[in-house]
């Protein structure tokens, strides 16, 4: 087959690589010219993908993949076009269509007959019908059903590890008629592998859930339960800290029953998914308070944080020295998107604190352009609060943060026998818990 990939971001381009090695002639096609530059070199845009770096040079080398700058040319040129461009939440929780209706535009353009068109950019229910097909039938003249399919089929996959879990998860798909699904199904067969599941009933490959909206629904559901469980937990340590309880062990102990599966509270919930689709799915269903509950629960962990490094200082934070350890969303990724830092060092000015952040992964010209200095280990702090879990900070020594007389743990990280001169808290534990 020759396929067209729109959007060669973190997810988009390991599936565009994905589908070369997988024997098909792929155009991968992204508004950006230096990643469409760096494609065709061979050449990772981005760090922190596993086998990415191998993988796109062996496929760029073969004449399995190129990129270019022209949608529309390359959805001329395919058989199936799958769009992972992505789509955006505003402050007021609503979904920003831009850059997809932008590129939804320039395929139209290039759409010809016996096409198959997948989105898999994670959409509020009901968008692949009632937007994405009557602006592709506008732009080509074409009738979807008759002279070409959509289908929705969500991305399931984490960066950092796109190729595994392309082979772990099953392929949801859901067409706009039972056609379209049968392409989806056969064309997701070709160029997918998928590993033995024992534990699926279905068993492992792709799973037609009958429409769109279902599909749609699923990616949202399955975040979103994230998001509530986290919400759940953080409101179970917050509870369990100021009544003398470590939040951990009861967690543990209720887990060690099949029915329960509590998450792990923490300074904050991060990324491009988990704390914005529930946002998507409250755009569709504004009277789900369950999941508003959770979104606003998740969203104040960062102030409470600093509240608790607060009442460690004595009260106020005014004119103290504070490092926040950890710019990325989580531990071992170098992104930001709605990391925890933004709302950890604005509670922290707010309480006059004079802040700085440290990022293994992170140069200080990079925290920089956020606004930040950066810190380096050996310099005067007065309080570390650890906003990200990278590897590297489990072997903090206070000879790295000289001074530290109030340290709070968002993710549970640090080695607390090493801080024994310092007020050590930990998200969910009681104050004087180890």
């Amino acid at each position: 087959m020759k396929i067209a990939v729109v959007g060669l971001g973190k997810i988009g381009l390991p599936l565009a690589v994905q589908f070369a090695r997988s024997g098909h002639r792929v155009f991968g096609a992204d508004v950006n010219t230096q990643v469409v530059d760096q494609v065709n070199a061979g050449t990772e845009p981005f760090p922190g993908e596993a086998h990415l770096a191998d993988y796109l040079a062996e496929a760029v080398s073969a004449g399995n993949l190129s990129a270019t700058a022209d949608t529309a040319a390359a959805v001329a040129e395919s058989d199936a076009v799958v769009v992972v461009v992505p789509l955006f939440v505003d402050d007021e929780a609503r979904p920003d269509f831009g850059w997809m209706d932008s590129a939804t535009a320039d395929i139209a353009r290039g759409l010809r007959p016996d096409t198959l068109v997948v989105y898999e950019t994670t959409l509020p229910v009901g968008t692949t019908r009632s937007r994405w097909k009557p602006m592709l039938e506008e732009g080509s003249g074409l009738s979807e059903g008759r002279d070409f399919h959509l289908v929705f089929s969500p991305e399931r996959v984490l960066t950092g590890r796109v190729f595994a879990d392309l082979r772990k998860y099953p392929k949801l798909v859901g067409g706009l008629s039972p056609e379209g699904a049968k392409a989806a199904t056969s064309f997701y067969e070709q160029v997918l592998q998928f590993d033995e599941r024992a534990d699926l009933a279905r068993g492992n490959g792709v799973w037609d859930l009958g429409s769109a909206e279902a599909a749609e629904m699923a990616k949202l559901a399955e975040t979103t339960y994230r998001d509530v469980n986290i919400g759940l937990a953080n409101q179970f340590g917050r509870f369990a800290a100021a009544n003398g309880i470590d939040v951990y062990q009861v967690i543990e102990a209720s887990n060690s029953q099949p029915y329960s599966h509590i998450h792990q509270p923490g300074i904050a919930v991060g990324g491009h998914c988990i704390p914005v689709y529930p946002r998507l799915y409250l755009w569709n269903d504004p009277d789900a308070t369950v999941v508003r509950s959770a979104r606003e629960a998740n969203a104040a962990m960062p102030a409470y944080t600093v509240g608790l490094a607060t009442g460690a200082a004595g009260g106020s934070l005014a004119g103290m020295s504070a490092v926040v350890l950890g710019a990325s969303y989580r531990g071992g990724v170098k992104e930001t998107a709605f990391s925890g830092v933004f709302a950890t060092v604005d509670s922290l000015r707010e309480a006059g604190a004079k802040v700085t952040v440290h990022d293994p992964m992170y140069s200080a010209g990079e925290l920089g352009r956020f606004g930040w200095d950066a810190y380096e280990y050996g310099q005067q702090v007065d309080v570390v609060i650890v906003q990200a879990d990278h590897a590297e900070y489990a072997d903090l020594s206070p000879e790295q943060v000289p001074g530290a007389r109030v340290i709070v743990d968002g993710r549970r990280i640090l080695d607390r026998s090493r801080f024994l001169d310092a007020a050590f808290l930990v998200v969910g534990q009681p104050s004087a818990s180890a």
